[in-house]
């Protein structure tokens, strides 16, 4: 075993490379959309694998987008695997000039431009994935200290993920601390989301 390897506990038999290998791919909510349109639009999420240089570890970017408009998403992120022992936490960050890397989820030549010097991280943003049978279970860290400002209000983040082989199912919602209710989000629940391609080859120890 290598002492790269050693010193992340990554070995592709670990907790983390499990996740990691799950997590790496192109995912598409297009059955969700077609059976309800008026509800559901197209989206595409992608996680791609940073290079190992990036946090000397197992990192990601990632990036979600309509399908009609490729080129322009409306999130994106960037984010730290770390094992913890029974869970692996995710620290986000945000990129500062995110527009620069649009498209690096499925075009990785600009995914390799992205500069480590260019990303701040989200404090009290981080997610936690346990195992659970052949799945990942995910939720924010525990505070409701996520804070994200959506027309006009302060919430805080809601965020559920439930990741299997094939499947990523995902619901963020956005929650007004002085009322308890929701700003922000899907009404209606989950987005589900079906892996189109996997870039689990990319992760470092593949």
């Amino acid at each position: 075993m290598s002492s790269k390897t050693n010193s992340l506990g990554a070995e592709k038999n670990s907790l983390l490379y499990e996740l990691a290998s799950l997590m790496a791919g192109d995912f598409d909510n297009y059955r969700q959309a077609l059976a309800d349109p008026k509800t559901y639009a197209r989206i595409r999420i992608f996680f791609r694998p940073l290079p190992w240089d990036f946090f000397s570890g197992i990192g990601f970017y990632s990036e979600q987008v309509y399908e009609y408009d490729l080129w322009s998403p409306y999130r994106q992120g960037v984010h730290r695997l770390v094992d913890r022992g029974d869970d692996i936490y995710i620290e986000n960050y945000r990129l500062l000039d995110a527009e620069e890397y649009a498209g690096a989820g499925h075009n990785r030549d600009i995914l390799l431009t992205i500069d480590r010097d260019r990303i701040q991280r989200r404090l009290n943003c981080s997610m936690v994935f346990k195992k659970e049978g052949d799945l990942f279970r995910g939720s924010v860290e525990p505070g409701n200290k996520c804070w994200i400002e959506k027309k006009g209000i302060q919430t805080y983040l809601v965020s559920d993920v439930e990741l299997t082989a094939n499947t990523w199912i995902s619901w963020d919602r956005g929650v007004d601390p002085n009322t308890e209710r929701q700003v922000w989000g899907s009404a209606a629940g989950a987005l589900k989301f079906d892996k189109k391609e996997s870039f689990a080859a990319e992760l470092p120890f593949a």
